[in-house]
Formats: C-alpha cells, sequence, structure tokens
C-alpha cells in the first residue's frame, strides 16, 4: 500500500496556487501502474506523490472539459484546445483583438465549439489564464532585462 502524501507530513502546507493540501489516503496501484508512476517520477526528479497528483488534476480537468488537452514541460503544463493547436490562453486573448466569440470565429479557423470551450475553460480557471495572458504582455524591455543575450526584432 502506497501513502501518497507520504513526503508531506503537513497537510496544510499552501500549494503555489494558494489551495491546502487535503488530507492523506493510501491507494494500491498495480505493478504496472505503479512501474509507470515510478519511472515518470524518476524522469522529471519529482515524488511518486507529485506525479499521481499532477496527473490526477489533468485527468480530472480533461473529463471536466472534454477537448481541453495538456502539453508542456513538467514545470509548466498548459492547457490547449486540441484540434486548434493554440493554448486556452492564446485563445482567450484572440478575442479582445477581434472583440468577440462570433467575431473570433469568422475571422480565424477556430469554431464555435473551441472558442465556448476555451471560454468555459477561462471562467473555471481565471487565475491561470489571466496569468499567462499577462505574461505574454510582457513589455520587450523586460524580457531583455531577463535575457541580455537574445536579439529581439521589432514587430511588424
Amino acid at each position: 500500500m502506497y501513502d501518497i502524501l507520504a513526503l508531506c507530513k503537513v497537510c496544510n502546507v499552501m500549494r503555489a496556487s494558494g489551495e491546502r493540501k487535503g488530507e492523506p489516503f493510501s491507494v494500491r496501484l498495480s505493478a504496472s501502474t505503479d512501474r509507470l508512476v515510478r519511472a515518470e517520477a524518476q524522469r522529471t526528479s519529482r515524488s511518486k506523490s507529485a506525479i499521481v497528483e499532477g496527473l490526477t488534476e489533468e485527468s480530472a480537468r480533461a473529463r471536466r472539459f472534454p477537448g481541453i488537452g495538456f502539453r508542456g514541460e513538467d514545470w509548466s503544463r498548459r492547457p490547449w484546445v486540441i484540434g486548434s493547436g493554440l493554448d486556452v490562453w492564446e485563445i482567450v486573448h484572440m478575442l479582445e483583438d477581434f472583440g468577440g466569440p462570433e467575431e473570433l470565429v469568422a475571422g480565424s479557423q477556430l469554431d464555435e465549439r473551441q472558442v465556448r470551450l476555451a471560454l468555459a475553460y477561462r471562467d473555471e480557471y481565471q487565475g491561470e489564464i489571466d496569468a499567462a495572458i499577462a505574461e505574454n504582455r510582457r513589455p520587450v524591455e523586460d524580457w531583455r532585462a531577463l535575457y541580455p543575450f537574445i536579439a529581439f526584432e521589432p514587430a511588424g
């Protein structure tokens, strides 16, 4: 039997999102699932608990929002609308340029279902999507300060 939160004895530790950890519980994984979780933990230098928690969160969100997938590095997984090639935050950000969902559908290759899905996801995870949009809006001067070795081309 594996204690999913064995490494976290203090369950009131705040997560990065500000959410408190739940009570620890035990789960038995099949041998094949345990091998997969163990391999992923080793590959990413994370605990098995962190792997199971991350996979559970993504799976629950994907089930709740059919058509949403997750991609990116382990430390920055992001939701995207399957079939669009765009992250949710990119679709939400595009709405500002187009003015509204109907205009975005008319002026892009996105369909109404994809736009509605991105907006529904944004409504549930507003802070996460707003943070991604804010990161994209950082001024060029901030990027130059962070990465002085990169040449920036003016937009045009």
